[in-house]
């Protein structure tokens, strides 16, 4: 079999939300995988600072990161763009003029709100970055600092749509559903990223098989031939999805390994 490049997303694919760890079975079919000669890259919305640690412990042959703005292979920074100092500072202040609210996010850290947000699920993940030690050294509202895309909440108070509006020509808006959306930078995707690692290694697109579950995956499964979604996916990925395979939790990734003949 021909060498392929496999894309997996983290959260919902090869991280269970529910128990905060990577399947055994999961791990074996990933390096089983490797020692048969592909290539295995983690491609995720996360930006590089706030990739878990039981993921970076695993050999993958690179990361990328924030939805397709910061590449690498091994120890080789391929490729990064983030926001413009200024644009960032007026999408924030915007954000905070519409009434909104959100999380910045960086290669480095993560800024979230000096002030106690009305949005739960907001001061959920403020507990679980600050738990990973990020977000505590400045914040958005007053911080200077470069990042590369957003994740903003919003209620019946929220003028999300002058925000969507200020922010179009820079950003994608993705619909992360409970009133969430996840902003990412309009040039780059999950998608851009495969397709910059096939042509390094001058692959084809059949050569690619991507691993995903939620919305921010939606670019990368337009994209490749081989797509699989896992037993618990957003319906949005049906039209674009070649197989779905088992819950991360019921050995989903070994299974799809299996049924492409990966290992």
């Amino acid at each position: 079999m021909k060498q392929s490049a496999l894309f997996f997303d983290i959260d919902g694919t090869i991280l269970s939300e529910i128990t905060m760890k990577i399947p055994q079975s999961a791990m074996d079919a990933m390096r089983a995988a490797k020692e048969a000669g592909h290539l295995l890259f983690i491609n995720t919305g996360r930006t590089l600072c706030s990739i878990p640690a039981i993921i970076k412990q695993f050999p993958f042959d690179g990361f990328l990161c924030g939805c397709g703005t910061y590449l690498t292979y091994q120890d080789e920074v391929l490729f990064s763009s983030s926001l413009p100092e200024k644009r960032g500072r007026e999408i924030i202040d915007k954000m905070i003029e519409c009434r909104l609210d959100g999380i910045v996010e960086a290669v480095d850290d993560i800024y979230l709100p000096e002030r106690i947000s009305r949005f739960d699920r907001l001061e959920g993940s403020r507990r679980y970055f600050q738990n990973e030690g990020l977000g505590m050294e400045c914040y958005l509202e007053t911080g200077r600092f470069i990042y590369d895309k957003l994740f903003v909440y919003a209620d019946k108070k929220s003028d999300r749509e002058s925000f969507f509006k200020f922010i179009e020509s820079d950003m994608v808006v993705i619909d992360r559903g409970e009133d969430t959306y996840e902003c990412t930078q309009k040039a780059y995707s999950k998608a851009t990223a495969c397709d910059f690692i096939l042509k390094k290694f001058k692959m084809e697109k059949e050569q690619a098989y991507v691993f995903g579950d939620s919305m921010n995956d939606l670019s990368m499964f337009e994209y490749a031939e081989h797509t699989i979604a896992m037993g618990n996916h957003a319906e949005g990925l049906e039209p674009y999805t070649e197989y779905v395979t088992a819950k991360v939790e019921e050995d989903g990734i070994a299974k799809a390994l299996e049924h492409y003949g990966l290992m």
